[in-house]
């Protein structure tokens, strides 16, 4: 099957907390991070996600939030570190190429945005991933 998600990292299930309907997997990335995905109980069950299960993590590129400075009161619980790689602009919106350990990550995020947060090559950023927006595949 071939995907148009840009942001593929493997990794191996570190923790499943199963609720109701819906349950939070915690995912330690080849690159040392660790990164949370919200998914359905049922979808645990399905792929046979258990700690110990090696994933790819999957997360569409705009759905990667970029910020420069220190990030503090937001619920959202992936953040990781990284250096920005190179920017490739468009009218509207850009693509930003992030180095992080163990690999890179691809942030769309509007032309303007770019101007606002001063962001260069070699700039370091934290990209910021809701839990919600991470799929994993086994």
């Amino acid at each position: 099957m071939a995907l148009s998600i840009r942001n593929r990292f493997p990794g191996t299930v570190t923790a499943v907390t199963p609720g109701a309907a819906m349950a939070t997997v915690t995912v330690r990335l080849t690159g040392g991070q660790e990164i949370v995905a919200a998914v359905t109980r049922e979808a645990v069950e399905d792929l046979g996600i258990a700690p110990g299960t090696d994933v790819r993590v999957l997360v569409k590129s705009t759905e990667v939030s970029l910020a420069t400075g220190p990030v503090t009161g937001l619920s959202i619980r992936n953040r990781i570190p990284g250096t920005v790689a190179g920017i490739t602009t468009g009218d509207a919106m850009a693509a930003v190429k992030v180095a992080v350990d163990g690999g890179e990550l691809t942030a769309a995020v509007t032309h303007d945005a770019i101007g606002d947060l001063g962001l260069t090559a070699g700039s370091p950023v934290v990209a910021l991933i809701k839990s919600t927006e991470v799929s994993l595949a086994t």
